[in-house]
């Protein structure tokens, strides 16, 4: 028996590793630029995003997850914001503090804060209201209101490009 055999075998796995890698890359995954400095310092602008098309699909959002959706049907435009309510949440913003059913959100990912106040709304069945973390510029639910879920594209999972931003979000 050759000793290439085994060498051969390995080779084979890690090729059927690679093709499965891309697949589900392929249908389960989106990598997408940021624009904007909605969720700045934690995504800059010009940064690929890692989106894991899947995970709605099988669970539902939950607050503090950092998203990617569409806000109308404009194929091109995607938008990444963090959940911050959920459906029958009762969301209140006074200058700039963020009450959830009366009490006061623990936001320690806000860094660029924004002092305007925002009337109580209640998010409706099957949405999520969310918001940047840059809220000083950001467009967000405060002003198109919460997302629909059959308009969220996934969950931001990672920065990818540029290699100093790679990392978990």
């Amino acid at each position: 028996m050759s000793r290439s055999l085994p060498w051969r075998s390995l080779a084979n796995l890690a090729l059927q590793l690679v093709i499965l890698t891309l697949l589900i890359a392929a249908f389960f995954m989106r990598l997408p630029q940021v624009s904007g400095l909605s969720m700045a310092p934690h995504i800059a602008s010009g940064e690929y995003v890692l989106i894991n098309t899947f995970a709605y699909r099988i669970a539902q959002p939950k607050r503090g997850d950092i998203v990617a959706f569409r806000r109308d049907d404009d194929a091109r435009a995607v938008f990444i914001k963090r959940v911050i309510a959920l459906p029958g949440d009762r969301i209140r913003i006074d200058k700039g503090v963020v009450s959830i059913d009366g009490h006061r959100l623990d936001e320690p990912y806000v860094r660029f804060a924004d002092d305007r106040t925002f009337g109580e709304i209640v998010v409706p069945p099957g949405s999520a209201y969310v918001l940047g973390d840059n809220r000083a510029d950001s467009e967000d639910s405060r002003f198109f209101g919460p997302v629909r879920d059959e308009r969220l594209i996934g969950r931001a999972l990672a920065g990818l490009w540029p290699p100093a931003d790679v990392g978990t979000l």
